[in-house]
């Protein structure tokens, strides 16, 4: 059995008004290859370049009602296009980070706070880091030692 393509948007879109989903996903083309964009109802949850690993992952985190809805995509595909095409260099996108451990949220944060086209070093961020959320020395290596974030605002 075919279902019209019509009708499975519609689904699609009222599973997503409905509260329904976990996660909204969709595919988006770009100069890097093709990546997974999803987001739960408080915001972009993931950006990946393995599209194919990524909803294993996003089930664990977040729970596994997971549906792709393109339309609920939409700001962050076209914030993507933007930037690939050289006329953004921030986004306004709320964001989900809750399956995110705190700690590693700080380092996001600040992270996010070194401005566009400015490379920062690890010891610089984990400093920063540590110093505001007032932990010990330690932290800087762990940081360091398990960080896989890489620390540049551009490609």
């Amino acid at each position: 059995m075919t279902v019209p393509i019509e009708l499975d948007r519609r689904f699609r879109d009222a599973a997503a008004s409905e509260g329904l989903l976990d996660v909204a996903y969709d595919l988006a083309d770009s100069p890097v290859g093709t990546l997974l964009v999803a987001a739960t109802g408080r915001g972009l949850c993931r950006i990946s370049f393995t599209p194919d690993d990524a909803l294993d992952g996003l089930a664990e985190a977040f729970g596994a009602r997971i549906l792709r809805v393109p339309r609920q995509l939409d700001p962050v595909r076209r914030q993507l296009d933007e930037y690939f095409e050289h006329r953004r260099t921030e986004f306004d996108l709320d964001t989900d980070l809750s399956p995110v451990p705190e700690f590693q949220r700080g380092v996001l944060t600040e992270l996010a706070r070194v401005p566009f086209g400015q490379c920062g070093t690890r010891s610089g961020l984990c400093t920063v880091v540590c110093v505001r959320r007032h932990l010990r020395d330690g932290c800087i290596i762990e940081l360091q030692r398990t960080s896989t974030i890489p620390f540049t605002r551009t490609f």
